[in-house]
């Protein structure tokens, strides 16, 4: 029989076989013979036997198909890491002293001679804003968690950036704490607070270095200042970003953050952002304005040295070179005719020099227009910038930078100090 007559009578013979087995197996009685009909019929037509494995189950169909992960497995992990962080996270309110303002009799007329205030009634229904005394007044809040049971808080620096106000702490069992600003830190968004109480929850530092483009993340705050611990959930949506911040009347860019499509609100910032395990991979920080849940975190890693610096020193310890600088990105270096596309090109800011009297950099020789290609070997990109590799190193540290100064490749060592402030 040809191939082509073969598949004709397969095909009439599976719609003959459908019409056989269904009446077959209207009689339970008949569903004995089934077995030897489809034999007798499949060796008629010259079909091979399909295997058949006699322990479905067992090790074999193990190893040959990984068991499949339900999705309340993944929810659970959610919950747990949930209910585990909530009672280290706490909302921190901001309380100032502010003007209380009221309305005043007030006579416009009053400067004028009295034999023509006679004409005015005396200005007498005319009342203006006056200040009467201050009051005490909630102006701000966020977030923040514990990360030593003594009561070592982690926060962001823009939620207790007012050197005047006070802050109050309420921890998750509804008790409320005065709170000490230990620390702000110079160049990141990063603040830690202290509270008289002990033998408090912590939450425990993940490694931000290790987390991949869509892991899932768990971010928890103080949303709205208003809805304690909040849990939002989504996915690293982005990693090593640069983005502009603006609140409280301060602009800041923040370097190598975190993207997420979890939920921040405003309240959220200085919250964790966790990982399933419920470890902290960063600190929320920010969102975009005008977009659908894109928020930025400072990865966790960024920080750690500060919290040791803090742990070690009573303050956070800074090393620095001493130049302001641009990044260089290629729509740069076409427009400025540029001799590479990525670094760090020296270069003041304003009425502020490209190198800061004194510094470390001025000892060393750097000019501006210098180009830093490289510290220590390790090159220096738009991801990776000159303030980020060297805050790797500490204070006492020699560093040697590559340098490009006129086309020509320098080399400069360099011993960090500590940054004044």
């Amino acid at each position: 029989m040809s191939n082509n007559k073969k598949i004709a009578v397969l095909v009439v013979a599976a719609a003959l076989l459908g019409g056989v087995i269904g009446s077959l197996i209207q009689s339970p009685a008949a569903n004995a013979g089934l077995s030897d009909l489809l034999k007798s019929f499949l060796e008629g037509l010259n079909v091979p036997p399909v295997p058949v494995l006699e322990n479905a189950g067992g090790d074999l169909a193990a190893e040959e198909k990984p068991a499949y992960v339900p999705a309340v497995d993944y929810e659970e992990k959610i919950m747990n890491a949930a209910e585990k962080s909530e009672p280290a996270v706490v909302a921190i309110v901001v309380s100032k002293d502010v003007p209380v303002v009221e309305n005043c009799p007030y006579d416009p007329f009053g400067d004028l001679p009295e034999e023509f205030r006679q004409y005015f009634g005396g200005g007498s229904d005319f009342t203006r804003p006056c200040q009467k005394g201050t009051a005490r007044r909630d102006i701000g809040g966020g977030s923040g968690f514990i990360i030593e049971s003594d009561g070592m808080i982690v926060t962001n620096k823009h939620v207790v950036t007012d050197a005047q106000a006070s802050y109050t702490v309420f921890t998750n069992d509804g008790k409320k704490h005065e709170a000490k600003v230990l620390a702000r830190d110079p160049i990141l968004d990063f603040a830690v607070l202290k509270i008289e109480a002990s033998g408090l929850d912590v939450l425990p530092l993940g490694d931000s270095d290790s987390i991949r483009l869509g892991q899932s993340v768990i971010a928890i705050g103080n949303s709205l200042g208003e809805f304690r611990n909040t849990v939002s959930v989504g996915v690293v949506s982005g990693l090593r970003r640069n983005v502009t911040a603006e609140g409280g009347g301060n602009i800041e860019t923040i370097e190598g953050v975190i993207q997420t499509d979890a939920a921040i609100n405003p309240g959220n910032s200085g919250g964790p952002l966790l990982n399933l395990k419920g470890e902290v991979v960063g600190i929320n920080t920010a969102m975009a304005t005008g977009a659908q849940n894109i928020g930025f975190a400072i990865p966790i890693n960024q920080v750690k040295r500060a919290i040791k610096s803090i742990k070690d020193n009573g303050k956070i310890v800074v090393p620095y070179m001493g130049v302001r600088y641009l990044m260089i990105t290629e729509e740069r270096a076409e427009k400025e005719k540029l001799q590479v596309k990525e670094g760090a090109l020296v270069r003041g800011n304003g009425d502020e020099p490209p190198i800061m009297t004194d510094s470390p950099a001025a000892k060393a020789g750097l000019k501006a227009g210098d180009i830093i290609m490289e510290v220590n070997g390790e090159k220096i990109t738009f991801a990776k910038s000159l303030s980020s590799v060297i805050q790797k190193y500490s204070v006492g540290d020699a560093v040697n930078l590559t340098v490009l100064r006129g086309g020509e490749a320098l080399e400069f060592g360099i011993t960090l100090e500590e940054r004044k402030f």
